[in-house]
């Protein structure tokens, strides 16, 4: 593909001239019965370097008559529909380019309706982009869309969780699922979006359209995804009629909602039957606070709405919890009297006329998905202090009264602007005017440079157009062939996530898409597929924007390396790290662990008594210290052996475990010897409850145990020992819990103790 196609200006201007743009068309299929019930149309110019409807769409772009070309391109869908016979019952799905709603919010589509045969019926597809960069418009635009009858249909849903977040706005007739649902492994992400899709369609009747089933594994992937309709590969490529060998049937759309009130104001919305209550408004700044919490708790599927009265009420504090807002949620919005067309980055705002009613309100409106709230209040004109005003409010959570006062906040908000070009520092050289050539913009050497540098680079390069629908590769280099493994008639045209494998890092991802919304560069190392059999490798890019004269974003320019040996090796190294790790984390516990019962031994306990001794000097609490020896042991390890002897003292070992309490410490002290610690007892009971539970534990090792496939009986000497009483150290301690202990073994066989 020549990255530079020639004599583009007379190219362009025969695809504008009468019937230089044509359409083909992809079918739409019923996916339980196999029937076309509808066919997409798709825009293509006439046979040069224009054919390709990206270059198309990026020429016309470039010179000022997009809008003019989508006028042709929807006009030549609806003639290429009529001469095809795509007629009732079949469905024409035609799309809207978002960029021509500022200047010409489809002012054709009313002449097209009352020229177009009766029995066409067609579905305008929308993307989210235009809600996100003009809401208002698209809105509105929408509203006509269903004056004339048409359905409505939103494009890509899952390529981003704005998607997601403007659903329940748009009310779409049908929802066409990204083909990277179908297409990739499931994940977090896919299933947050089929439970809010499904949620959506539950609700509304919507119907959910996969698209890109290009083999029947995505077919499979479709139908468990929710989606009755699909279209792709499997089912035809598109072509300049009806599809031929497939049965046809109608395609049935839910009905339509209600119009939606024009220029209402939130508080407006309530019904009637709403009671109000009257609060001042430092009731409704705690209020709206917990709103907040709530659309930062649901994340980026959320839309949120405010309206602020004056710009004197958008506080520091405000805008510091508004920052916090854009970098969580989906879209954030908020209206006020001076407060400017965006208030602070990543926040829309509005120009409100002067008897605009909202310039009356406190409004918080929480839209998303599975969660919908709004707090809605009228100023009562109160004169005092600012906190102390009254304002009635409710508070209401019903979801219908929520999409209506998100919607009549929305359709005021200004198309975004498209920041100016930073000026060249005083000290530095204007840089020599650009060029464009067909999608890249160049100095003045012109083509012939760039052409020869970017084939003779070793790095992958690709150029993504940022003002096209999805954001399509428009170029990409031979390097980069390679190392996707694809040809570039299988890449151009499509976003880059085609390369992205269910394993890649969904962390990288969200930070190069944050960095891509502010028009920044960015470095990350990603898991990619390449070829068609998938297979993984990964891939060190650098993502750099390039703006136009005016400062406007329009590509972003990928450099991408193939660092698979690096990444192995480092990982290798990671893990012979982990392992030796684990060895020496191994060796540590056998040397703390006694081999026979897996307890602590001697070592270990101390190091843990010595701690608790400490928290004991410091704070309430004391503990104490019991040696347990055993009776009778030696008698059962000589009749029956060494064997019997060990299984014995495994049995003592989970005996006195379960007699512990969870804090409590447990260690073989070694042969027929263990040390328990209290800890946290009460100073003046600790030595009455260490007694208690001495007497508990020898009474239970007392009971019959499991040996040599017999049950045998020992006793137990418990001494006891309490800090400080008995000493302040581990050693001193144990030695007075030994001494405790010896002297009750003796006592118990009726000697007197030696001293």
């Amino acid at each position: 593909m020549d990255l530079f196609p020639e004599n583009s200006e007379s190219a362009l201007e025969a695809a504008l001239a009468p019937g230089g743009v044509r359409s083909v068309f992809q079918p739409i299929v019923e996916l339980d019965t196999g029937r076309v019930v509808a066919y997409e149309a798709l825009a293509r110019g006439p046979q040069g370097p224009l054919e390709r409807p990206d270059l198309l769409f990026a020429a016309a772009r470039s010179a000022g008559r997009l809008a003019e070309l989508d006028e042709h391109c929807r006009a030549a869908a609806f003639r290429g529909a009529v001469e095809q016979g795509l007629l009732a019952p079949l469905t024409v799905f035609v799309n809207v380019e978002p960029e021509v709603l500022d200047s010409a919010p489809l002012d054709d589509l009313l002449s097209i309706a009352e020229g177009a045969p009766r029995d066409l019926r067609i579905v305008m597809e929308i993307t989210e982009r235009a809600l996100a960069a003009r809401p208002a418009e698209l809105l509105r635009t929408v509203e006509r869309v269903r004056s004339l009858g048409w359905g409505v249909a939103v494009d890509d849903v899952g390529a981003d969780s704005m998607s997601l977040a403007f659903l329940p706005l748009l009310s779409p007739d049908v929802i066409k699922l990204d083909l990277s649902l179908v297409q990739n492994r499931p994940g977090p992400a896919i299933a947050e979006i089929m439970n809010a899709v499904n949620a959506h369609a539950e609700r509304t009747g919507a119907l959910v359209l996969a698209e890109g089933i290009e083999t029947q594994a995505h077919l499979d992937t479709a139908r468990a995804l929710g989606a009755t309709l699909g279209q792709g590969w499997l089912f035809g490529r598109p072509g300049p009629g009806a599809a031929l060998g497939l049965p046809s049937g109608e395609l049935a759309l839910p009905a339509a909602p209600g119009p939606a009130a024009v220029d209402v104001s939130p508080f407006a919305c309530l019904p009637g039957e709403v009671p109000l209550r009257r609060s001042v408004k430092s009731l409704l700044i705690e209020l709206s606070k917990q709103l907040e919490r709530e659309a930062m708790r649901l994340g980026e599927t959320c839309v949120v709405a405010a309206t602020f009265q004056e710009a004197r009420h958008f506080t520091p504090s405000t805008i510091q919890r508004y920052r916090d807002l854009v970098e969580r949620t989906g879209f954030v919005c908020a209206l006020g009297e001076d407060l400017p067309a965006e208030p602070l980055p990543g926040v829309r705002g509005a120009t409100l006329d002067p008897s605009d009613p909202v310039r009356g309100e406190w409004d918080v409106v929480v839209l998303s998905p599975h969660f919908s709230a709004a707090l809605l209040a009228r100023d009562l004109g109160d004169d005092g202090p600012d906190l102390e005003r009254s304002f009635e409010y409710a508070l209401t959570y019903d979801r219908g009264t929520v999409i209506r006062a998100a919607h009549a906040l929305l359709t005021r908000v200004v198309p975004r602007s498209t920041p100016a070009a930073a000026p060249a520092p005083a000290d530095r050289p204007a840089p020599a005017p650009a060029v464009r050539t067909s999608g890249v913009h160049v100095g003045p050497d012109g083509d012939a440079l760039l052409r020869s540098a970017l084939a003779a680079t070793t790095s992958g390069v690709t150029i993504a157009d940022m003002r096209l629908p999805d954001q399509p590769l428009i170029y990409v280099n031979d390097a980069f062939e390679s190392l996707a493994g694809l040809s570039r008639d299988d890449v151009l045209g499509r976003n880059c996530r085609f390369l992205q494998s269910p394993d890649t890092d969904p962390a990288a991802v969200a930070r190069i898409r944050a960095a891509i919304d502010r028009g920044e560069e960015c470095r990350e190392t990603v898991l990619n597929l390449r070829g068609p059999d998938r297979q993984p490798w990964w891939n060190e890019i650098h993502l750099a924007p390039v703006f136009d004269a005016d400062g406007g974003l329009v590509q972003y320019i990928g450099v991408q390396h193939d660092v698979t040996a690096r990444v192995v090796a480092e990982r290798a190294l990671l893990q012979e790290r982990d392992r030796n790790r684990a060895f020496l984390d191994r060796i540590e516990e056998l040397a703390y662990t006694d081999p026979l019962t897996g307890l602590p031994n001697r070592r270990r306990l101390e190091e843990r008594v010595e701690t608790a001794l400490w928290d004991a000097r410091s704070g309430p609490d004391t503990l104490a210290l019991l040696f347990v020896d055993l009776d009778g042991f030696k008698a059962v390890n000589d009749e029956l052996g060494h064997a019997a002897g060990d299984e014995l003292l495994q049995a003592v070992a989970r005996t006195l475990r379960t007699r512990l309490r969870r804090g409590d410490l447990l260690a073989r002290l070694g042969g027929d010897e263990f040390l328990v610690a209290l800890t946290g007892l009460a100073p003046e009971s600790a030595a009455a409850e260490a007694r208690r539970v001495a007497d508990e534990l020898s009474a239970t090792v007392a009971a019959p145990m499991p040996a040599a496939g017999r049950e045998v009986t020992v006793g137990a000497s418990v001494g006891v020992a309490v800090y400080p009483a008995d000493g302040e150290e581990f050693g001193a301690l144990l030695h007075s819990a030994d001494m405790d202990m010896y002297a009750r073994k003796t006592t118990a066989r009726g000697l007197a103790p030696q001293r």
